[in-house]
């Protein structure tokens, strides 16, 4: 039978062993502390979140709400909750005013490749019934057409918006509107002074509607009104912007 031969300087001595094993119980008993807390500090954020009392908000007459077993929402956050937020506090003089401006803009300013966008957007600003009829004008005389065909770009710039006494949200804005036009390779320039009656109706606040205010009737009448030609031509808004 053969003698199998073992090589004596393969073979660890004892006292390496030994510090093996306990390099790895070091390691095994570090993991256990570690797990250990995380285990306790788990259950003892669970105990707590348990014995807590149930949140209950009470609402008064005056839509003032607060929550039980505590003296008031003002002393813990500085500040008093309301149940009647944002959502439904009536508009402002201001948000009616800016509604009128983005209107009249988004609907007047326009070139032959973005007034179906401008048109589209100006719509949206409008009520359901005001919304059909400028729809169904738009679609009558061919507007957006006729913008293509005869290549016009306008511009638009507000000079004023004044509310109309005795009306609510109804305003009257004052409008310089220049439509460019190129024929035979020459630009023609129509300036329009402008007077446009705007009423808005008031509705609840959304996200689709956040200031709650919808355009539900709008009028034009022109003041003034010229036309440019030629080599010597001038665009004024450029001046009313400087």
């Amino acid at each position: 039978m053969p003698q199998t031969t073992f090589d004596k300087t393969k073979l660890l001595k004892y006292y390496e062993h030994d510090g093996a094993l306990r390099a790895y119980a070091n390691r095994a008993m570090v993991l256990s502390f570690v797990f250990g807390a995380i285990a306790f500090t788990c259950l003892g954020f669970a105990i707590w979140v348990r014995m807590q009392p149930p949140t209950v908000i009470r609402v008064g007459a005056d839509g003032e709400a607060t929550v039980a077993g505590e003296r008031s929402r003002e002393s813990r956050t500085g500040f008093v909750v309301h149940a009647s937020s944002t959502s439904g506090a009536a508009p402002t003089d201001i948000e009616g005013r800016a509604v009128v401006r983005k209107f009249l803009e988004t609907y007047q300013t326009y070139t032959p490749t973005t007034v179906d966008k401008q048109f589209a957007d100006a719509l949206n600003l409008t009520t359901w019934n005001f919304r059909q009829r400028m729809m169904g004008e738009l679609r009558d005389q061919d507007i957006v057409g006729k913008i293509k065909e005869e290549v016009v770009s306008s511009t638009f710039k507000v000079r004023s918006i004044e509310p109309v006494r005795d009306q609510p949200w109804a305003y009257v804005a004052i409008g310089v509107k220049e439509l460019h036009r190129v024929r035979a390779k020459q630009e023609a320039i129509d300036k329009i002074v402008g007077r446009y009656t705007i009423r808005l109706l008031e509705q609840p606040r959304s996200d689709k509607v956040p200031n709650g205010l919808l355009v539900a009737e709008s009028r034009e009448q022109q003041v003034i009104g010229e036309k440019v030609s030629g080599l010597a031509q001038e665009s004024s808004l450029l001046n009313l912007m400087r």
